[in-house]
């Protein structure tokens, strides 16, 4: 029996599971797709088997990982549910789909972990949000728990009222990112500057700024004020960005973000 299997090898569930690989091997993983072609090719990339159905794939791991989008949650959920026994732990990244609402699917009672990581995880610096019962699982299943998501970033656990929050603060929030990578570089490209060296001059900015606060432990305000000298530059540009409404934007995209994720039910 293998220890983990994915359904679904999107973006997120190949991020997952290449992180994976760092720590276990490729014959303790499996998986399945919707899509041949998908098989074939994570297959031949990974060394990592493909199963034929969900319903194998359930019935030959202790872990399943449901890597699907929501809308497909009710129809694999129906596939798989007479294969997940008590000894099977349940591991659900999809956006607004609840803990209780996953063990409405079976009749008796199933173990869930539910999660909300984010697409940097592609090169093992994810962020992802975890709430379980601690309760449910014993000293080895939740050690394979945190093992398995530090293979391809850092988590947090947190109550799951939260989570639909961490899709806001970190699942959805790096599209916003790059947004301002691109609107830093095309105010660099206006005055001159390569396309090229704009970019890696703003997402180097982003990256180390971002270090600056997980490394120092310094409040982001903090270290914003550091930079703004008296009558400077960079206040000058500050100015501007809250005559924009930059926090506004960013706090309404916030308000849409939570508000969508609370409807995927």
């Amino acid at each position: 029996m293998s220890t983990f299997g994915f359904i679904g090898m999107g973006n997120m569930g190949q991020a997952m599971m290449k992180g994976l690989l760092k720590v276990y091997d490729a014959a303790q993983i499996a998986f399945t797709d919707a899509s041949e072609v998908a098989r074939v090719k994570v297959s031949e990339e990974t060394g990592v088997k493909a199963m034929p159905t969900n319903v194998e794939l359930a019935n030959s791991v202790k872990y399943v990982v449901l890597a699907i989008k929501p809308q497909n949650y009710d129809e694999v959920l129906k596939q798989i549910r007479n294969v997940i026994t008590p000894d099977k732990i349940i591991i659900s990244i999809a956006p607004g789909i609840t803990i209780e609402s996953v063990r409405s699917h079976f009749d008796g009672h199933v173990r869930v972990v539910r999660c909300m990581p984010n697409t940097p995880a592609l090169i093992g610096e994810g962020m992802t949000g975890v709430s379980y019962d601690k309760n449910e699982f014993d000293l080895e299943e939740t050690d394979t728990i945190a093992r398995f998501f530090t293979s391809f970033g850092r988590f947090e656990i947190l109550p799951e009222k939260l989570l639909n929050t961490v899709t806001c603060v970190s699942g959805s929030s790096p599209a916003y990112v790059y947004m301002f990578i691109e609107a830093l570089a095309d105010s660099a490209v206006k005055y001159g500057m390569s396309r090229k060296d704009a970019i890696e001059f703003a997402a180097m900015t982003v990256k180390g700024s971002a270090d600056m606060v997980l490394s120092t432990g310094e409040h982001p305000a903090v270290l914003k004020d550091r930079v703004c000298s008296p009558a400077g530059t960079t206040i000058a540009g500050v100015s501007a960005l809250e005559e924009n409404g930059f926090r506004h934007a960013i706090i309404s995209a916030t308000d849409k973000c939570y508000e969508k994720s609370t409807l995927l039910k």
